[in-house]
C-alpha cells in the first residue's frame, strides 16, 4: 500500500520528472551489472506443481534444470543423518569459528518512570564466542556429567530456560549422549510445567536461576520423579531450601565432572535417525500443552529444506537468536546456521535494539553491536517495527516527510517490477535499516500471517527481503518458505525440498479443489519432515499413507496460485459462521487491523448466534494519551481505556482501517473494549509467538462479551 503523498501536485510533478531522467539514465548499466534480469526470471518462475496432475496435488518444488522434485529430500550433508553428527561436522569443518556469543553485562540499575513503575536497565559490553570445537567440547563435558549423575540415554531430560548459549549446549549434550529433550516454554504457568515434567516422567531438568526462583520452586513438590536441578548460571554455588531429595548443581560443576577421565571414558549410545531427538510442548493456546514427538530424522529434513531457501548461506553469516529455542523456528533455524558454520549471537526482545526496554538510554543494542545478516521474526515484533517507524515518520517535518514518503513510494513501484534502489537505500532507508543493525540480508518470518502491509514495509526500509514461512511444530518448523527474489505480498511460497502438500476439500466452508481460479482446501503436508506424533496420545490428525509416508492435518486453509505458491486464506478454528449466514474469519480481522497506530494487539470475537463481530482491543498508549488530551480528558490509563468516548473514538478509527482494506460490513467489529491490560505470554493471554489464547481471552473478558452482546 503506498503512502499518502501530500505535497505540491506541480513539487510533484517535478519530483517524478527528475526521478523517471534518472531512472532513464542509470537503468541499462545497473540492470547489466547488478543481475536483476536473472533475478525477475527466478521470481516469475513456476516454483511447485502437483506431482498427479490434478488440483489437489500433491504440489512439489520444482527445480529449473530437473523440472518437478522425484524425491523428497531428507538430508543435507552425507552420512550427517542425526544431530549429533550435525555439531560434528561443524566442528569438525569449522573448529576455530566462533560459535556461539553472549554479551558481558557491564552494570545494571533501577530507572524510575514516569508513572511511578521502576525499570530495570542493562549495559553490556561486547560480544564473547565459542567457537565451534570449544561449544563441541563443552557439550560433550556437560552429557558426560549428566550421564555421571544418573542420567540414562533415551531416557528424557527436561530443558527450562530462556533463549542463551547454555541452553543449545544443553541442547546438543542431549543429542550426542541420545537423552532426548523435553521443552517447555519459559512462560508456562505452574500446572502446564508440571504436567510436560511429569508425562515425561523427568528426573533431570536444566534451567536458569530466575525461572528456578520464580516458577519450578513453587511445583517441586508436585514432581515427584524430579532427582537433579542443573541451573546454567555460575553463581550461587549453594542452594538452600529445596525439598529433601532433590540436588542442585550448577552447569560449570557438571561439566567439570564429565571432563574427569573416568567419566569420559565411559561409552555413549548414539542416537539413530529414527531415535526421538525432542518432545516439543505446545504453549497450549487450546488447553493442557501437547508433547509432539521429533525424530533426529524429522528435524534433519526440515532444516535440510529450509536451508535450500537461504541463498549463499555459509560461514560468513552472522545470525541473532532471541525467540524462544522452546519453539520449533527457532531452534531450527539455529540448527541451519550450525549445519552451515555461521556464527550465533544470542539477543532478547528487550535488548534487541537501541530502543528495547532493558537497554539504558545511549548505550547499544545487541543488532548494533553483532551487526547480523540473519534474523527470524514473528509478525507481532515486525508489526512493532513498522508502527514505531511510521509514528516517528509522522512526527518529521513537513520537508522530511515529504522526502520519506517520495522515496518510500518510488521504491515500492521499483520493488513490484523486481529492482532495486541502491541510491534511495543509501540516502534515505539507511537509518531505518541500522535499526537492525545495518547488515541484515534474509529475514525470515514465521509464527504467523504476516500482514502485507508490514512485509512490504520490511522490504523497503530494512533494504532486504522477507522470506515469510509456514509451518508447525508438527511438520518440524517446514513447510513453505517464499524464494528471496519473490517479493510478492501476502504468500508463503513453495513446498520446502522436503516436503509436498496436498490440498483436501472441506465442504462446510466451502472449500475444494476445483475452485476456480485457484485450487483451495485444507493443508496438508507430508514428507520426512512429519513428526512422529503425540507423546502418549494419539491424534486423527496424522497420517499414514500407502507408501508409508506420514501426512499432517494442519486445520489451514489455503489456495495454490499458478506459478505454485500457497497462501493461507483461512483457519478451520478461526471461522465462524454469523447468525445470518456470513462466515468470519476471526484471524483475517485481526491481521488487518493490528496494523493500525492505535493497536498494540487485538482478538476479534462472534458468536454464532449473533449477527456482528466484537473485539477487545490493547491500545497503543502513546497514541491513545495523545488522543485523549485532544479530547480534553484527564485521568489513569486505566480510566482513559474504560472511557465510553475513547472506545467510540477507536472504534471509529478501526472501522476506517478496516474499509480501506476492503473489509466485509460483517466482519468489521461493531463493538469494542479497549485493555488496560497488555497481553503478555506471563499474563497467559498469548503463547510465547504472540498468538492469541482465544479460550483463556473468551474467559477473562467473559462478562465483557455478555454485556456487548445485551446479556447484560
Amino acid at each position: 500500500m503506498k503512502l499518502k503523498e501530500d505535497m505540491n501536485p506541480l513539487l510533484l510533478q517535478v519530483f517524478r520528472s527528475v526521478v523517471w531522467v534518472y531512472s532513464v539514465l542509470t537503468f541499462l548499466p545497473w540492470y547489466l551489472l547488478s543481475g536483476a534480469g536473472v533475478n525477475l526470471e527466478r521470481s516469475r518462475r513456476v516454483k511447485a506443481r502437483s506431482v498427479s496432475g490434478r488440483p489437489a496435488g500433491p504440489y512439489r518444488a520444482t527445480d529449473q534444470l530437473r523440472g518437478i522434485q522425484q524425491k523428497l529430500v531428507s538430508s543435507m550433508h552425507p552420512g550427517v543423518d542425526t544431530l549429533d553428527k550435525v555439531m560434528e561436522h561443524g566442528a569438525a569443518r569449522f573448529p576455530r569459528r566462533d560459535c556461539l556469543g553472549t554479551r558481558e553485562v557491564l552494570s545494571e540499575e533501577d530507572e524510575l518512570q514516569p508513572n511511578g513503575k521502576v525499570f530495570k536497565k542493562v549495559i553490556l559490553g561486547e560480544y564473547k564466542w565459542m567457537s565451534y570445537e570449544e561449544t563441541y567440547q563443552a557439550a560433550v563435558h556437560f552429557g558426560s556429567g549428566l550421564a555421571a549423575l544418573g542420567q540414562k540415554p533415551q531416557c528424557n531430560i527436561a530443558i527450562f530456560c530462556e533463549t542463551r548459549a547454555e541452553w543449545m549446549i544443553a541442547a546438543q549434550a542431549g543429542f550426542i549422549y541420545n537423552f532426548p529433550l523435553v521443552t517447555l516454554y519459559a512462560t508456562l504457568g505452574g500446572p502446564a510445567i508440571a504436567h510436560g515434567l511429569n508425562e515425561t516422567e523427568i528426573t533431570h531438568i536444566v534451567t536458569s536461576k530466575d525461572l528456578l526462583q520464580s516458577r519450578l520452586k513453587a511445583i517441586l513438590l508436585e514432581v515427584p520423579r524430579l532427582q537433579h536441578i542443573i541451573v546454567v548460571d555460575s553463581k550461587p554455588t549453594s542452594w538452600p531450601g529445596f525439598p529433601r531429595g532433590i540436588m542442585v548443581h550448577n552447569m560449570d560443576a557438571v561439566q567439570e565432572l564429565g571432563s574427569r577421565p573416568n567419566n569420559m571414558a565411559v561409552a555413549r549410545r548414539q542416537p539413530l535417525p529414527s531415535d526421538t531427538a525432542v518432545i516439543m510442548y505446545t504453549s497450549g493456546s487450546t488447553g493442557i500443552p501437547k508433547g509432539v514427538m521429533i525424530s533426529h530424522s524429522n528435524i534433519i529434513a526440515g532444516i535440510t529444506g529450509m536451508a535450500e531457501r537461504i541463498p549463499n548461506l555459509d560461514e560468513t553469516d552472522t545470525y541473532i537468536g532471541y525467540l524462544p529455542l522452546a519453539h520449533v523456528l527457532e531452534l531450527s533455524a539455529e540448527m541451519v546456521c550450525i549445519s552451515h558454520g555461521c556464527r550465533i549471537g544470542y539477543s532478547s526482545p528487550q535488548t534487541l535494539a537501541d530502543q528495547s526496554t532493558k537497554i539504558k538510554k545511549g548505550s547499544k543494542g545487541d543488532t548494533s553491536v553483532l551487526k547480523p545478516t540473519l534474523m527470524a521474526a514473528v509478525p507481532e515484533i515486525m508489526d512493532r517495527i513498522y508502527k514505531n517507524v511510521m509514528t516517528k515518520v509522522e512526527e518529521m517535518s513537513s520537508v522530511q516527510r515529504t522526502l520519506f514518503v517520495l522515496a518510500y513510494n518510488y521504491k515500492m513501484e521499483q520493488i513490484s517490477k523486481g529492482y532495486s534502489t541502491p541510491l534511495c537505500d543509501r540516502l534515505v532507508f539507511k537509518k531505518v535499516r541500522s535499526l537492525l543493525g545495518g547488515h541484515i540480508r534474509v529475514l525470515l518470518s514465521g509464527g504467523a500471517p504476516l500482514s502485507a502491509a508490514t512485509q512490504r514495509f520490511m522490504n523497503i526500509c530494512l533494504c532486504c527481503p522477507v522470506g515469510q514461512g509456514y509451518g508447525l511444530t508438527e511438520t518440524s518448523g517446514a513447510g513453505t518458505i517464499s524464494e528471496m527474489w519473490d517479493y510478492s505480498t501476502g504468500r508463503v511460497g513453495a513446498p520446502l525440498v522436503c516436503s509436498e502438500i496436498t490440498l483436501k476439500d472441506w465442504e462446510e466452508g466451502g472449500y475444494y479443489s476445483t475452485d476456480k481460479p485457484n485450487p483451495r482446501g485444507e493443508i496438508l503436508i507430508g514428507g520426512p519432515n512429519v513428526t512422529m506424533g503425540y507423546y502418549k496420545k494419539q491424534s486423527e490428525d496424522f497420517l499414514v499413507d500407502a507408501s508409508g509416508q506420514r501426512w499432517f492435518c494442519t486445520g489451514d486453509i489455503g489456495e495454490f496460485h499458478t506459478d505454485g505458491c500457497l497462501k493461507i486464506i483461512d483457519r478451520k478454528k478461526d471461522l465462524v459462521k454469523l447468525q445470518a449466514g456470513e462466515y468470519v474469519s476471526l484471524g483475517k480481522v485481526e491481521a488487518v487491523l493490528k496494523n493500525c497506530s492505535f493497536v498494540d494487539n487485538i482478538c476479534a470475537y462472534a458468536n454464532s448466534d449473533q449477527s456482528y463481530v466484537i473485539g477487545f482491543v490493547v491500545p497503543n498508549q502513546k497514541q491513545l494519551t495523545i488522543l485523549a488530551e485532544q479530547r480534553g480528558l484527564r485521568g489513569s490509563w486505566e480510566e482513559i481505556c474504560n472511557h465510553p468516548e475513547m472506545e467510540r473514538d477507536v472504534l471509529r478509527i478501526l472501522t476506517e482501517a478496516a474499509l480501506s482494506a476492503k473489509l466485509e460490513r460483517f466482519e468489521i467489529p461493531k463493538k469494542i473494549r479497549l485493555s488496560a491490560e497488555p497481553w503478555t505470554p506471563e499474563t497467559g493471554l498469548v503463547t510465547d509467538a504472540f498468538k492469541l489464547k482465544r479460550k483463556e481471552l473468551k474467559s477473562h473478558y467473559q462478562d465483557d462479551i455478555e454485556r456487548m452482546y445485551g446479556g447484560k
